[in-house]
Order: structure tokens, then sequence, then C-alpha cells
């Protein structure tokens, strides 16, 4: 699943008129690159939910054949958040493991290696996480030397015998069992809300960390960069 339904507030004006997944980036939308990364690593098929000019997505990529996937819809009246989105996209993902990205990040996370993680550690779900200096701002996740989460946004309270090997900042992949679809309410929520309650209940969520290129672009200054980064070659599209 991509998500894909924010208003892209912050890199006003350009998001008046073009949904932020839908922004170029080297020619290539970024939900293209989304998109290619799956196609790379054996995806062919994802929903993408949509509300702020959701529309305008579903004239673009159509049926996904350009890029050689099956893409279906999830079309959100009001604003669902992450989690909310997730459940109304429920008859799509309830049949089997499933990943969901941001559809607004750019990234060459080795989806495969992170499935093939996710299949070993029996976890209900496991984010790739990324070493990143300001993990805090962003709310850090903590692990154990195991790769076991043990708090996100430093919630829930942990014991301080409890040994954290590091703080992480989770990078908006993540890998899910559909049990995960039963934890998560009804309407708007974050997806982060129901992980500390599977937490506080002693669910299993794993850590994965990922390396190489990654960029959330959420401001017009990170869009400048990766765009930059894009014309230095730092990222190349899996065509």
């Amino acid at each position: 699943m991509l998500l894909s339904a924010g208003f892209g507030m912050r890199l006003r004006p350009l998001t008046e008129a073009t949904p932020k997944p839908l922004l170029p980036l080297g020619g290539v939308p970024i939900l293209g690159w989304n998109l290619l990364l799956l196609k790379r690593h054996g995806i062919t098929d994802a929903v993408i939910n949509l509300h702020h000019l959701g529309e305008r997505i579903v004239e673009t990529l159509r049926d996904g054949s350009q890029y050689s996937m099956r893409l279906a819809y999830s079309h959100e009246p009001a604003l669902l958040g992450t989690g909310g989105g997730i459940k109304q996209a429920e008859p799509f993902l309830k049949d089997g493991t499933f990943l969901v990205l941001n559809g607004d990040t750019v990234s060459e996370c080795d989806l495969t290696g992170l499935v093939s993680a996710h299949r070993v550690s029996g976890a209900l779900a496991t984010l790739a996480l990324r070493e990143d200096p300001a993990a805090e701002e962003w709310g850090a996740v903590a692990t154990n030397r195991q790769g076991r989460i043990l708090q996100i946004k430093n919630q829930p309270p942990v014991m301080k015998d409890t040994e954290a090997s590091a703080s992480w900042m989770f990078a908006g992949i993540h890998v899910l069992e559909p049990a995960v679809l039963d934890a998560i309410p009804a309407g708007p929520g974050s997806i982060i809300d129901v992980y500390i309650t599977l937490l506080r209940q002693g669910g299993h969520l794993q850590g994965w960390r990922m390396t190489g290129y990654w960029s959330d672009i959420g401001t017009r200054e990170r869009y400048a960069q990766a765009q930059k980064d894009v014309e230095r070659g730092c990222l190349r599209p899996a065509h």
C-alpha cells in the first residue's frame, strides 16, 4: 500500500494544483519512484489511498500498466491518517503479509531484505529504521540488541533494566501481518498509535536497519535537495 492522501501543506503553493505524490523528480512522479522500487523487488500489486486531488493520481497512473503494475485505489472522502487509511484498505490487504510505504518518500530500500527479515522474525510488523541525527525530532524508535522494538516516541515506558541498543528513525516503510488490521480502529488515526498499543500489550514489533538513499520530501528545501541528488546520480529510477 502507498499512502498518498495528504495535503502536502508545507510544499504549497506547489501542491495547490498537483498532489504531492505526483510532483516530478527527474522526470518521474514521486509515486512513480515508489512503483519502480516495488517492481524492482518483484511486487506488482498495490493499492493507493486518495484524498487531496486524488482524481489527478488516478488520471496519471490509471491501472498501473505503464509501470507493469496492477493498481487499485482506496478513496477517502475525509482524511483518515495512516492508521485509518490502512484500515479502510483492509479488503485489499487482509489475505496476506503486505508492505506499506509513504507515497511521498523516495528511497532505495532493500524491500526484499526487509520482507525476508520480517518472515524470519515472526513479528506482527517490521519497521525499516535508519540512523538519523534528528531521530528524536522525528519520533525515535528504540530497539534491543536483537532488533526488537521496545519504544516508539518514548512509549510505552520501558523498565530501567531493559537493555536498549540504539534509537532509530522510522523510515515510513513497514511490513505488516493481517493481524495488525484487527488492532486498527475504524476512523481517523495514526498507525504509530496502533503500534504503541501493540507494544503495551506485549506484541512483537521488529526493527530492520535500512541503508542507502532515503528522502522524505516534506518541505520545499528537501524537494530541492532531492532534485539535486537525482541530477548528481545519487538516486536513479529502476527503469
